[in-house]
């Protein structure tokens, strides 16, 4: 996926390792002996448990405003009345699509997925690949589903914060805060559009606010996070049980014999009302792409002593006010609160919808870093918030494009009803590949039987197609779009893979091997000049294409010359101990490789310092830095679509300077440009 010029770091296939979560030092030897691992420090349980229900359980906790009021809120475009039959299967099927997805899935199977203790699609994927290098074919499908699926998350990043904070923000409006109606039908309606305009005000500066804050940091943004989140479920169960002592039988919607006859005897109208139902669970997949922030321990136990309990008794509590209030389905969440707590009840939901979407920007964040690192994205202006935090970035282009896509989305939608109807496709589709992934894992890594790894995988699938096809029922109201966000950045990731794997093709034909030019050379000695010239090559072992260029116009070359490769592992991290391998070529040539984990953005004259520990002394401040530019032509050669080749090459043009991106001294930087026809 790069060429030898691009210094972007490589992704080996043949340097796949699988292992459990760390928890120390690695036993394995360094390569040289003489670096340090720094781990982050260790946290007791309790203060990761705190810790993670402010990032990981923000998106799903915040899914109790607007589930069961799409279901049964005469404004939203499907919905189905609120009659007992009705509630005690809606409800039924909430929890248990809770119980099955989120407790047994997700927590008891997904989690034990782990890469390095790292989560989310694009290590699953690294992880279903891993062991499959002789079948090509099946692992080109399992890249394939894993870039779709991370595709999809970023049509998800962009209505997450939306919905969330406008759902939240409306709760002014539900619960009378915003005054009452005139009389009179023509004034009545001028109010309500007036109202809806100035909760999606309200919500755009929310949305200003959050994003223009992001520079800051996570640390320093949530700094509160946790605690606010842990009042938010406190709150969340008060409230269901309040309302439980009014409707005890709502209890009745435990036996799942409810949901199975709502759905088989509902006719179509259950089976639309489906895709409300799954907002309940959007959420649950930053429960495995959040594990490497916290563990597996921690986010189990968040889960089961807090969260799905006050999840489940706020859902019960909102089904008995409906059984005796069925006038409240139009905000049966706001509604369960007196009058007296309501501004209180609003302003502490859009703190937590605030603290959901943080949790989704951050793990855009992550996302982008790891695709970038993987080589299916240009490279990034990618910045650390934190010296201690190595998890912790801020993406600047990310982030201003999330936030004008949100506000495009509160504008053009308006109601979290309207945004509700574009919610849940690109999450179901995520949650079916995840289980499809988990399959080859099963299978292939953990050598699990074909008929354990079927029988769980058929289950979790089937019930997950269901609710993809109930939502696809919604694609012309909105659903259309988390498809065309992810379609859209799909195409752009696989152009930039398959670009660069052009890019390098084209250039391997004018390369040698470093041994053999270092053999030429001792043969034909040109000019030395004095200093040390260091050369980036993506493909260890072949001379960079900078180098040649640099032989054919001036005819010399320095006294001590480095031949420089970043290679990412499929690994997540790797310590500073198993980052370093130097190798003399002999008359003054080394050959230096690094080693970083897809999470890890390589800084390199931290890590040419590092390079004293094997023997190797370079000053990073005075040594020269050799680049190679390709200027990338589209042409008729057999390679990718005309239209894929002009957006590779704009990609290339737009993509961040590698001395920018590897935080190399600007002055000490030298670049040979090539054409290169594609």
């Amino acid at each position: 996926m790069t060429d030898h010029n691009d210094p972007r770091p490589t992704n080996p296939e043949s340097q796949t390792s699988v292992h459990p979560p760390a928890t120390g030092e690695s036993s394995d030897p360094p390569l040289c002996g003489g670096n340090k691992h720094h781990g982050l420090h260790k946290l007791s349980t309790a203060s990761l448990v705190i810790a993670a229900l402010g990032v990981v359980f923000g998106d799903i906790g915040t899914s109790p405003i607007y589930t069961l009021k799409e279901c049964f809120s005469p404004a939203s475009p499907h919905h189905i009345a609120a009659t007992q039959e009705n509630i005690l299967g809606v409800v039924s099927l909430v929890l248990w699509a809770l119980i099955l997805l989120i407790c047994v899935k997700y927590l008891l199977y997904i989690l034990r997925a782990d890469n390095k203790g790292e989560g989310g699609v694009l290590s699953l994927m690294v992880l279903a690949s891993h062991g499959m290098a002789a079948k090509a074919r099946r692992r080109r499908v399992i890249v394939v589903l894993g870039l779709f699926g991370a595709a999809l998350l970023f049509g998800d990043g962009i209505i997450t914060p939306a919905i969330s904070v406008l759902s939240a923000v409306e709760g002014l409006k539900a619960g009378g805060l915003l005054g009452e109606a005139p009389a009179g039908e023509g004034a009545a309606l001028i109010w309500e559009q007036q109202r809806q305009w100035l909760t999606v005000g309200i919500t755009s500066l929310i949305l200003i606010g959050v994003f223009s804050v992001q520079f800051l940091g996570t640390s320093r943004v949530g700094r509160f996070f946790g605690p606010v989140t842990a009042l938010w479920f406190l709150c969340l169960g008060v409230l269901g049980i309040t309302q439980l002592g009014r409707g005890p039988e709502i209890l009745a919607a435990f036996h799942p014999g409810h949901g199975w006859t709502f759905l088989t005897e509902g006719g179509h109208a259950s089976f639309v009302i489906l895709g409300s139902v799954f907002l309940a669970v959007t959420g649950g997949e930053a429960l495995y792409a959040d594990m490497g922030h916290f563990g597996r321990g921690p986010i189990r136990r968040g889960w089961f002593i807090l969260v799905f309990p006050a999840l489940a008794l706020n859902y019960l509590g909102q089904g008995a006010l409906l059984l005796h209030q069925p006038e409240s389905a139009h905000a049966p969440f706001f509604q369960m609160a007196p009058d007296w707590a309501t501004l209180p009840l609003v302003v502490l939901a859009t703190a937590a919808t605030v603290i959901a979407s943080q949790a989704l920007i951050t793990g855009t964040y992550s996302l982008t870093l790891s695709a970038v690192q993987l080589g299916f994205l240009p490279r990034l202006s990618i910045r650390h918030t934190s010296e201690h935090a190595r998890g912790q970035i801020y993406i600047p282009l990310v982030n201003w494009l999330l936030m004008l896509a949100c506000l495009a989305l509160v504008l053009a939608f308006r109601t979290s009803s309207n945004l509700a109807a574009a919610y849940g496709v690109a999450v179901t589709m995520t949650m079916f590949i995840t289980t499809v992934l988990f399959y080859f894992v099963a299978r292939h890594l953990w050598h699990w039987s074909m008929l354990k790894a079927m029988l769980i995988c058929t289950v979790f699938g089937l019930i997950e197609l269901g609710f993809l096809s109930a939502n696809l029922m919604k694609f012309f109201h909105g659903g259309w779009l988390p498809i065309v966000v992810g379609a859209v950045i799909f195409v752009l990731m696989t152009t930039w893979a398959t670009g660069r794997r052009l890019v390098r093709t084209r250039l391997e034909a004018s390369t040698v091997s470093q041994e053999l030019l270092v053999e030429s050379l001792r043969l034909h000695p040109p000019v030395s000049v004095p200093g040390t010239a260091i050369f980036l090559t993506s493909t260890l072992g072949r001379t960079p294409v900078a180098l040649l260029h640099s032989l054919k116009h001036y005819g010399a070359i320095h006294q001590r010359v480095i031949f420089l490769t970043l290679e990412v592992q499929d690994d997540p991290w790797v310590s500073p101990s198993k980052r370093v391998k130097v190798e003399s070529l002999g008359d003054g040539f080394w050959r230096v490789t690094g080693r970083f984990g897809f999470m890890q953005k390589p800084h390199v004259p931290r890590f040419l310092r590092q390079c004293a520990s094997c023997g190797l002394e370079v000053d990073p401040d005075m040594a020269t830095f050799f680049m190679g530019r390709e200027i990338i032509l589209p042409s008729a050669q057999p390679g990718m679509a005309r239209w894929r080749e002009q957006i590779f090459a704009l990609a290339s043009r737009l993509a961040q300077q590698p001395a920018t991106y590897f935080q190399i001294p600007v002055g000490r930087v030298i670049e040979l440009g090539q054409q290169v026809e594609i």
